[in-house]
Parts: structure tokens; sequence; C-alpha cells
């Protein structure tokens, strides 16, 4: 069955790294190397402080810019936090929200998760959902129920006309920053799931048009055999995405099967 057109999306998540400097550093080989590429949307989200100087170093680039959190409040006394309309001036396109380490060390729930991700839709940014599984959870067979109510969760009040908008990204925990990887069929078999579950929260039709990336040591050697699943869109790259050239790889993986799409 042929895949239904969704331009991939490779979004580097940067964590808690890189200077203003670093990222500017960074982004300067990104764009040479990929930097007018359309078939695959290309994102990079480095931390709060590297935003603005990143911003301009992308100007004039398809290279989109990411955040990596939000409030979903548009302002008030919430010390060290930040709102949709502040990272929309930076010109922000994405932000990731409900990732597992703010789950984990920040103790998120997902009805706060839900409120950063209405906000997000409201205030004109693509919110990055992200959901997974611990490692106890998947030896417990429990995947799919952790997922669902991760989805069901955090979709509360999306609608379908903001299908477009909307981004979900499968990190099975026990994948992230281990160097432990996903197989590409149990990868499908949980983004599949999601797919389903889209499907009855915003219809069929706007569905599939939501794309679903993998997240979880997606790196150069494995991102082509990933990216061929059905309902694997792209990726959210954590410790790949620091390297220009580990980066650049994986875009060009995604490249190289973009002409498979639909």
């Amino acid at each position: 069955m042929a895949k239904p057109v969704r331009r991939y999306l490779i979004a580097g998540n940067w964590k808690m790294n890189k200077t203003a400097s670093e990222g500017v550093d960074l982004v300067g080989d990104l764009v040479l190397a990929v930097g007018k590429t359309t078939d695959v949307t290309v994102a990079v989200c480095p931390p709060f402080t590297c935003l603005e100087s990143v911003g301009k170093a992308l100007e004039g680039s398809t290279i989109k810019l990411g955040a990596q959190n939000m409030h979903p409040e548009p302002s008030g006394a919430y010390t060290g936090e930040i709102s949709a309309a502040m990272l929309r001036t930076l010109f922000v396109n994405y932000v990731i929200l409900g990732h597992s380490e703010r789950r984990q060390y920040f103790a998120e729930t997902e009805a706060f998760i839900n409120k950063k991700v209405l906000a997000a839709l409201e205030g004109n940014l693509s919110p990055i959902l992200c959901v997974g599984e611990l490692l106890s959870e998947r030896e417990a067979g429990k995947t799919l129920e952790v997922v669902k109510r991760q989805i069901d969760g955090g979709l509360v009040g999306v609608t379908a006309a903001q299908a477009d908008k909307l981004v979900i990204a499968y990190e099975p925990v026990w994948a992230i920053g281990t160097g432990k990887t996903a197989t590409p069929a149990m990868a499908q078999e949980a983004q599949g799931a999601i797919r389903h579950l889209l499907n009855g929260h915003l219809g069929a039709a706007a569905g599939t048009k939501v794309r679903i990336l993998y997240g979880g040591s997606m790196k150069a050697d494995n991102a082509e055999e990933l990216l061929a699943q059905p309902d694997i869109d792209g990726g959210l790259v954590g410790g790949a995405s620091l390297d220009a050239r580990s980066f650049i790889k994986i875009v060009q993986a995604a490249q190289k099967q973009a002409p498979h799409r639909g």
C-alpha cells in the first residue's frame, strides 16, 4: 500500500546543550548543506538562550526554528517560563511539548501538557507532542495502553481543523539517549496504533495529515530503515542533532526516501 504524502520532518532537539555562539556555528554548517531543502522539512530546537541568535543565522534558509518547551499562559507571574507569544516574536515555528524528560523531571501531567498543546495551536505554533513508554511498561506489554493515555490526554479539545499544525513524536523512553533503538517493526507497530488513535480523535481525513515522528536514538545508520515505515514521517533527533555531519546524514536519508512517499 502506498504511503500517504506527508512531507518528512527532521527536527533536532538540542536539549540543554550549546551556547549561543556554538549554536550559530552548528546551524552555519546545516545551512550550507541542507539550507535550501524543500522536499524534507528541517527544524532545529535549541535552548531558549540560543533562539534569537540561531534564528538570525537561519534567515534566508528553509530550516525552521523550534523551541523545547513553553508555558500555557500568555503572561503572568511564572518565573523562568516562556509564552507562545514570546516564541512567535522570535519566529519560532515548532515547540516540543510533553517530552519524557519534562514528564519525569518536572512532573508534568497529561492535563498540563494538554493546556500547552492548546495554547501552542492558539498561538500559531506547531506543537510536537511527545508520547512513549518506559522499559518496564514495554516489558509488561503496556506500550499501547500508555501511548493511548498520553494521546487521549494530550489532544483534548484539539480539532480536525488544527491537524495540519499538529505533530506527534513517538519516543520510547528506554531508547532516548541510550543508544538502543526500537526496531523498525516495533516503531511502526506503535506509530500505526497512534495513527489509529489520531483517526479516532480527528477523523480519518484529518488524522492521516498528522506527521508522526520517531524519536529514540535515531542516527545516520538507522534513519533510512526507520523512515521507510509507512507511519514514520520523520525524526525527533537528540544526540545526533548536536553534530552537523550526523544530522545532515539523517536529513539526506529522509531525502532519499522522499520520492517514495505516496
